[in-house]
């Protein structure tokens, strides 16, 4: 494993967007919105052969999305759309760099119900997350009408709150014709099976940028490789090196599939500081006292993150390069590593 080192100074990584409206909030301060997927459309649809439901059998709603931002904060006219369960902690430091950002109800408890045969065929993985992202026809093993796909559940959520919270201007990321969102100003992001399901979904969409958190990890899927709508300088990857997704060689192999390593080495974020030599993949080897189940969540703003003796996290400057590092300046191609292992069949 080939990794950087580095001792540069800590330097401003982004900058606002010209074309992001101003906002004109009489009373700015940061909104936290939550409304149920259900309650939005009335096309939408519960699919309880893979755990998409609106309530679990309590009656508690399963359904509730979330969307914050600060108007306190100048906008970059960019949203995040995270793919996993709501994290409070993770959207009040986006939101503190200008982005707006929602989470969305979308199929993700489907694990349990692909077959063993299938699980490992090194198609059914990808084209079922391809099929509950995006609502296309992608899986023989589910049927997700558009309605209840991400991208649309996504499109609805943001269409409602530009009614419902004038104040945040969601209205921008509804494309020219109001019937989706402008994609290409949409940051997609998410940790484990929601990091793997906003690359596959970035294969087939182009996004501003894909952020992944402990990801992308489908085994022996062979999605990872396909051509991309996203250009591949635009995907980042932050995990640990104790996660068992990087031990059993699944991120690094999804890595340079995805031909991160064309735009730097490894960077172990712990001996290293931003920039990372622009580098797309990025390594932490903090003490996690040997748990990788903490490993993997790790890597996410929350209690399993690195703090140091005063309490405060270590891994902001990471946090604020991989949502807001210029996409357009890159690190030098490396070679692929020799020791990460392909072909894991074998």
């Amino acid at each position: 494993m080939k990794l950087l080192l580095l001792s540069s100074l800590l330097l401003p990584c982004f900058s606002l967007s010209a074309a992001a409206p101003a906002f004109k909030d009489p009373k700015p301060q940061r909104y936290d919105i939550t409304k149920r997927a259900s309650e939005i459309d009335p096309k939408a649809k519960e699919h309880p052969e893979i755990g998409f439901v609106f309530a679990d059998k309590k009656g508690a709603p399963q359904d509730i999305q979330h969307a914050n931002v600060d108007t306190r904060v100048a906008p970059q006219g960019k949203l995040v759309v995270w793919l996993m369960g709501y994290n409070s902690t993770l959207f009040e430091k986006v939101n503190s760099y200008g982005l707006h950002a929602i989470q969305v109800h979308y199929a993700n408890k489907w694990f349990g119900m692909i077959p063993g045969d299938r699980r490992d065929d090194g198609k059914s993985l990808g084209n079922m997350r391809l099929e509950v992202t995006t609502g296309m026809d992608s899986s023989d093993l589910c049927d997700i009408p558009k309605p209840d796909s991400m991208m649309e559940r996504a499109f609805q959520f943001v269409k409602w709150l530009s009614k419902e919270n004038p104040q945040g201007k969601w209205e921008q990321f509804l494309n020219a014709k109001k019937d989706g969102l402008d994609w290409e100003k949409v940051i997609i992001s998410g940790s484990s099976h929601g990091a793997t399901s906003s690359a596959r979904f970035a294969k087939q969409v182009k996004v501003d940028r894909v952020v992944c958190f402990c990801g992308p990890r489908d085994q022996l899927d062979e999605w990872q490789g396909y051509p991309s709508a996203t250009p591949e300088n635009r995907y980042f990857g932050f995990s640990h090196v104790l996660d068992t997704g990087w031990t059993g060689d699944h991120y690094c192999r999804s890595w340079e599939m995805m031909g991160l390593h064309k735009f730097g080495p490894i960077a172990d974020v712990d001996i290293s500081a931003p920039p990372y030599a622009n580098t797309r993949r990025l390594i932490t080897n903090f003490d996690v006292k040997g748990d990788a189940k903490r490993a993997h969540s790790s890597v996410t703003p929350g209690k399993a993150a690195a703090k140091g003796p005063d309490g405060e996290f270590l891994h902001e400057a990471v946090w604020q390069y991989l949502f807001n590092h210029p996409v357009d300046q890159t690190g030098s191609s490396v070679p692929q590593d020799e020791d990460c292992v392909k072909d894991l069949k074998k």
